[in-house]
């Protein structure tokens, strides 16, 4: 017991940190690309560190003690990825319900605060669901074609007939494009656009801002992790990083170079993603 609680630790204290460091390096390509110095790497690490030590202000609109309460949800929802995933090799299946369960969490976020920006964010979180989850959609397609949901299954397929990212590239496309979402400045992160100032987090402070800062972390590392050994296979501890920051340098490259879209085309483009990954998937398969 001791030594799962150990390595549950390990996991979820390294996921934080490397997802941390990945959202710096993604805000220094986007600026040099842009040809800004940008901030330090480790500035959101910083950042989230900070809030921990700052005054936690509560607004009179907030639903009271669900605001409060929802902050560290949304930190234990992606705990629970860590050890679904790295630590016990889980089901997809799980993953994806800790997923729709985030966006759940994400939606009252910001209808929790009684912003008005928290709540055009929670209105474009379900949109944004409504596109996102199809892309999740590939589990189906891995079941397909491996006959298995459990990642240590789907890693010891791979290890016999190679990565599914060569068989799968349509379903790879499609998870690409979900984990694209959640980057905090591509084109489809609408749910916190800086038309809506910081979206469901606007009204978040001290304390509470720094727990959906850790959240939104682990949630990023785990949305990588899961995409490199899905339709990779099982790297090492180097081989997982480099992974993440090749990943992490196209997002920025893509974040840095194309424009938020409005909510409506985001939907559209998502969906029409989902679509044709689907199809496409199926009818390789068959």
């Amino acid at each position: 017991m001791n030594l799962l609680m150990a390595n549950i630790l390990l996991n979820v204290v390294l996921a934080f940190l490397v997802g941390s460091i990945l959202f710096g390096l993604e805000r220094k390509i986007m600026a040099r690309i842009q040809m800004r110095p940008g901030p330090p790497i480790i500035q959101y690490l910083l950042h989230t560190l900070k809030f921990f030590i700052k005054e936690s202000a509560f607004p009179k609109t907030a639903a009271m003690p669900f605001y409060i309460a929802i902050t560290a949800m949304l930190s234990f929802i992606w705990v629970a990825a860590v050890i679904v995933g790295p630590v016990m090799g889980g089901s997809l299946l799980l993953i994806f319900a800790i997923y729709a369960l985030h966006k759940i969490v994400e939606h009252n976020a910001g209808s929790s605060s009684g912003s008005p920006y928290g709540k055009l964010s929670c209105v474009r979180a379900v949109f944004s669901a409504a596109a996102e989850l199809p892309l999740f959609a590939v589990l189906i397609i891995i079941y397909l074609k491996t006959g298995t949901m459990n990642i240590g299954s789907i890693i010891s397929y791979q290890s016999i007939h190679g990565p599914l990212i060569y068989s799968l590239p349509l379903a790879a496309a499609m998870f690409f494009v979900l984990i694209l979402s959640k980057a905090h400045y591509s084109p489809f992160a609408i749910t916190k656009g800086k038309d809506i100032i910081s979206g469901y987090e606007t009204e978040h402070f001290g304390l509470l801002r720094g727990y959906l800062m850790i959240s939104e972390s682990i949630a990023w590392y785990m949305l990588l992790w899961v995409f490199l050994t899905v339709f990779i296979g099982a790297l090492s501890p180097v081989g997982y990083l480099i992974g993440m920051v090749a990943l992490t340098a196209v997002m920025a490259f893509i974040s840095a170079t194309t424009p938020l879209l409005n909510p409506n085309h985001s939907i559209m483009m998502q969906t029409t993603f989902a679509f044709v990954g689907i199809v496409g998937s199926i009818l390789m398969i068959m």
